[in-house]
């Protein structure tokens, strides 16, 4: 029976939990070192005290990127079969969480199902299930009925939730004074922003944030602050309404810090590449150093179709930056929900970014995970490359598609393959480009 109620509390009371060791292990990092980072809130571990098949990761400074999967039911698209073959299928990928962003139908159904299956982090946004949790239009929700799904999702064991408190009273004036051209795209913020405008009311989350702690003090929830006015364009980015909002999410940061709750911080977004780096920089100043977590961000809005390429560009340089968790985006990105292919492209892109993020941060096992692959390379071992490469079984498709004449080359190059002769030189051989 443990005697502390999160994974920060115990941190400051100089305990090493089991999920702190687990992490350390994973990064190749001393487990005292993992524990005072949760204690500074520099580092966090998303793990319920109710999600039993969890196998625990940290998100943070010093770590390894981690990549997130978003999936979930909706009102056209209700198959849970499907997007539980998804989870399995993102779990194999080598994603390190997912988020199940379910709005309409046997939404509690499929969380349940998902948190069983999956050994990754969970996360959700509660406010996308209140009218279905409900029953009710969004503006007959009274506040004490949004916190009751929080506390559901808690309890069901939701390792982070996104809850979007920065949208306030005072933020949305900030909003309405700014020219955007796409508004409010955050789901989660456009909710909040239209109970709010309806109701007449402060945003419960921001007004009462005290009693969302408990919540997640309850259940060692990472309160993951959720970005609602974050730029839905690259004109957008970095406006008053943005920066306003983060201003209000380092100030929640510090009261949630004081009560040992983790905190992640949620970012833009769509953004010209050359805007990323500082808005990383403004976002860890403003938030204390807490984790930062981007959607993208997504550097043109000009391709629909291969948005996992414009975010993956836009995460790897926002992770070199220092952004800590990066949300895969897919292909289908603005215009339907994910297949299975998609999302397969989504993660693949995110990991990529990740890790050439890491490269540039240092971390030891990427550039020994390269240096593998080079050698391998080097010694034109195809097996070896097969099995250290990112997608092996794609890598392995390639290769048997297009077989070359002799197996020390590929139908790229033929005998005129670099490795190939400069290795043939190493060993004393002469190099033959004209034979038959």
């Amino acid at each position: 029976m443990r005697d502390y109620t999160t994974q920060m509390e115990a941190a400051k009371r100089e305990i090493i939990t089991p999920q702190m060791a687990r992490v350390a292990e994973k990064e190749g990092l001393p487990a005292e070192q993992v524990r005072k980072l949760v204690a500074t809130g520099q580092v966090v571990i998303p793990a319920n005290k109710n999600h039993r098949s969890l196998d625990p990761q940290g998100i943070g400074r010093g770590l390894r990127t981690k990549i997130n999967v978003n999936l979930g039911i909706s009102r056209d698209c209700s198959d849970i079969d499907l997007e539980l073959e998804k989870v399995q299928k993102a779990i194999e990928l080598k994603a390190d969480s997912i988020m199940d962003l379910s709005s309409y139908g046997e939404t509690s159904f499929f969380r349940k199902k998902l948190i069983e299956l999956a050994s990754v982090m969970v996360g959700t946004v509660p406010i996308y299930d209140a009218v279905g949790f409900h029953m009710k239009e969004l503006s007959e929700i009274t506040a004490d009925e949004l916190f009751d799904v929080a506390a559901e999702h808690a309890r069901s064991g939701v390792d982070f939730m996104t809850i979007h408190a920065g949208i306030t009273r005072s933020t949305m004036e900030h909003f309405k004074r700014t020219e955007r051209q796409t508004g409010i795209v955050s789901r989660g913020g456009s909710l909040l922003y239209a109970w709010m405008e309806e109701t007449g009311k402060e945003n419960p989350f921001y007004e009462n944030f005290d009693k969302l702690l408990e919540i997640c003090k309850e259940y060692d929830v990472v309160l993951s602050l959720g970005d609602g006015l974050r730029p839905g364009s690259i004109h957008d980015a970095t406006d008053g309404a943005q920066i306003a909002e983060l201003i209000v999410l380092g100030e929640l940061t510090k009261r949630a810090w004081a009560e040992s709750v983790q905190v992640m911080i949620e970012g833009p977004g769509h953004m010209a590449i050359n805007e990323i780096a500082p808005n990383v920089l403004l976002a860890k100043k403003l938030c204390h150093g807490a984790p930062f977590y981007v959607l993208g961000p997504l550097v043109t809005d000009v391709a629909p179709g291969y948005d996992h390429i414009t975010s993956a560009i836009g995460g790897a340089v926002a992770a070199a930056a220092g952004a800590d968790f990066l949300c895969y985006v897919t292909p289908a990105e603005h215009l339907r929900l994910p297949t299975l292919e998609d999302m397969k492209e989504g993660i693949m892109a995110a990991r990529i970014a990740a890790h050439a993020a890491d490269i540039a941060k240092g971390c030891k096992q990427a550039r020994e995970w390269d240096w593998q692959m080079s050698e391998a390379r080097a010694e034109l071992d195809w097996e070896r490359q097969f099995q250290l490469a990112m997608d092996p079984e794609k890598a392995r498709r390639y290769r048997q598609e297009s077989s070359p004449q002799d197996a020390d080359s590929c139908t790229m190059c033929g005998h005129m393959c670099s490795l190939r002769n400069m290795k043939r030189i190493r060993e004393g051989k002469r190099v033959q480009l004209a034979c038959n």
